[in-house]
């Protein structure tokens, strides 16, 4: 007689858990659709029609996952600036000194780059159009993020000026974040390919020159 309960409980948590993560399936594909549709048209152009046409849902169904247009926004880019500094920590924290603290910075943040055009280019126009809480939020992260790559410039170029070591990395940061303006107008696999390395070598070189 308890074959029946247990198996009905262990079918509901099952059902529970498929519907958890085919919600979270769409709420990724709406924000997936969200970075390539404010990277092509603009933010104030994109409808939530617009946002679910193109994740597979109805417009209205948009409202079971986020609040409004203006949520997506947000939820983008302090997703995207939470996994840099996540990742980026998680980088230092597991190299075996300084010098190869900075190579695998600079690696993760290339990924990043040629692996989130989109959304680099969303950041840079439609920053502006998040809510004020939002823009605390993501320049509290990357504030984070870049404190964590001038940790690990400190360290490597002991005795310099603090503020120096950020704009270095903020100079960085400029190079390697251009590659998406740039890789749009050539064929993305070739122009991605050839980035990598060059992208690489000309931030360490610049992060490590006297």
């Amino acid at each position: 007689m308890t074959g029946g309960p247990e198996t009905s409980i262990d079918g509901t948590r099952t059902a529970a858990t498929q519907r958890g993560q085919a919600k979270e399936l769409r709420r990724m594909a709406l924000l997936s659709a969200a970075a390539g549709l404010f990277a092509e048209n603009g933010f104030t152009r994109v409808s939530l029609e617009d946002l679910g046409a193109a994740a597979g849902v109805s417009g209205p169904a948009v409202y079971r996952h986020f609040p409004g247009k203006q949520a997506v926004l947000g939820e983008l880019l302090l997703s995207v600036s939470r996994d840099l500094l996540n990742g980026g920590q998680s980088v230092v924290a597991e190299a075996a000194d300084p010098a190869d603290a900075l190579k695998g910075l600079v690696q993760f943040h290339v990924d990043f780059a040629l692996s989130n055009p989109d959304v680099i280019r969303v950041q840079d126009r439609d920053f502006g159009s998040l809510s004020e809480a939002d823009q605390a939020e993501v320049r509290s992260l990357q504030r984070g993020y870049v404190e964590t790559w001038v940790g690990v410039l400190a360290r490597l170029h002991q005795g310099a000026d603090i503020a120096g070591l950020r704009v270095r990395a903020h100079a960085a940061f400029g190079l390697i974040n251009s590659t998406p303006h740039s890789v749009r107008h050539h064929g993305r696999k070739i122009a991605v390919k050839s980035a990598r390395p060059i992208l690489e070598q000309m931030a360490l070189a610049a992060l490590t020159s006297a």
